[in-house]
């Protein structure tokens, strides 16, 4: 199942506190950036973030993406937009600054 455009919106909306997020489509999915740096993605109208160290500490339950993909986890409380700051803001401590290609 595809994400809908409106949870797309949503969920852009609930990170609205961070500057500099951005998402792009990928097959009926889309990819979350903050600062460049891809920190997760909107998958099956769930928002998921890489694991890594730092965001450990949330407690989140693991997930597999799509077919063949590393697991990530799933933000289960997404009306908190403080909380969300926060774990985005943790997650991307420990990830790469890597430019995103266009």
């Amino acid at each position: 199942m595809a994400t809908t455009k409106e949870y797309r919106d949503f969920i852009l909306e609930q990170l609205s506190l961070l500057d500099n997020v951005s998402c792009r489509a990928m097959m009926g999915e889309y990819l979350l950036y903050y600062n460049n740096i891809l920190f997760g993605g909107i998958y099956d109208n769930s928002l998921l973030v890489k694991i890594v160290a730092g965001n450990k500490k949330y407690t989140m339950q693991e997930q597999i993406p799509y077919k063949n993909a590393k697991p990530m986890y799933v933000v289960d409380d997404i009306d908190d937009k403080e909380l969300l700051r926060e774990i985005v803001i943790e997650t991307c401590k420990d990830l790469p600054n890597k430019k995103r290609g266009n």
